[in-house]
């Protein structure tokens, strides 16, 4: 049976995690777990624990472990700490050894598509069996790549056999705000739901919930959710990017501009920054090759 369906034991600790509750994760008791559960159990847990901040401690608690699985939260915890080139490195190595192995295929994806490596990504996520994050990764690497009918096509057939999974819910949310038209309200109700439940809230769910206002282009309520995030979390990166872009259409600029160098001081190689750098340097590239006519 697999851990992670509506039967199995590891469905609170894995919609916990997906929910962007780390610390539930941190907190969940492993005791009483089979055999065959408990290393999974502990993957998430590391993972938890890698992006709330505590890298060093992760790799620590790790370093007499042997094994692809941790040999590729090492690799992971590389990666969150800045150290990319060696994260990579040692993810080549595991896919050429382990490639069967889904905790490669899940950080081994995140890893390579982090490196723009998008299409080694979606080939090393694809040799999953069933699994449900693997799903999520490919829907969103495809939504990067603006191959917003391939992303359908993922959740789509994924709902035929995972009905009521939260993660498919998430990943079909992705997609519908790509989509858009009465699309965005379905995954405003999912996001809702997740950010204004007692027992589901955290500050990647509230975010969620803004990115959803913001679509259905209610700018208040969308602050008022991203504020929300940013007094939970104030260290929550994607709560202070998601920030930078509302700012803007709203037209603060004193915001903006706080924000924005708040983003550049904390992880000056953030998706937003670079994505901004890009476009600037296109910008300046087509302005080139203009000139400005002075009328008489």
């Amino acid at each position: 049976m697999d851990p992670f369906s509506a039967e199995g034991e590891l469905l609170t600790l894995h919609n916990a995690f997906h929910q962007g509750q780390y610390q539930t994760v941190l907190d969940f008791d492993t005791s009483s777990l089979s055999q065959s559960n408990v290393t999974p159990a502990r993957i998430l847990k590391l993972r938890a624990q890698i992006t709330t901040g505590d890298v060093q401690g992760a790799i620590s608690s790790i370093q007499k472990e042997k094994g692809p699985d941790f040999a590729a939260v090492r690799a992971f915890a590389q990666y969150s700490s800045g150290d990319n080139a060696a994260a990579t490195k040692q993810i080549e190595q595991l896919i050429e050894d382990s490639s069967e192995n889904v905790t490669v295929q899940i950080l081994g994806g995140i890893i390579l598509q982090a490196n723009r490596r998008t299409e080694e990504a979606l080939s090393l996520l694809s040799k999953h069996q069933g699994n449900l994050e693997a799903i999520a990764l490919i829907t969103q690497t495809h939504l990067q790549q603006n191959r917003t009918d391939l992303a359908l096509k993922e959740v789509s057939a994924a709902r035929k056999w995972a009905q009521d999974s939260l993660l498919v819910n998430i990943a079909e949310s992705w997609v519908g705000m790509r989509v858009g038209g009465d699309s965005y309200q379905s995954a405003f109700y999912v996001f809702e739901e997740m950010a204004q439940t007692p027992s589901s809230t955290s500050s990647k769910s509230l975010i969620s919930q803004a990115i959803s206002e913001l679509h259905l282009g209610r700018l208040p309520e969308a602050e008022a959710a991203l504020n929300q995030a940013l007094q939970n979390e104030p260290k929550d990166i994607e709560a202070v990017a998601n920030a930078v872009v509302l700012a803007t259409i709203m037209g603060k600029a004193a915001e903006q501009q706080q924000y924005l160098e708040e983003l550049q001081k904390r992880k000056s190689d953030h998706a937003l920054l670079t994505d901004l750098e890009e476009k600037s340097s296109l910008f300046d590239q087509a302005a080139g090759k203009y000139s400005a006519k002075v009328s008489s």
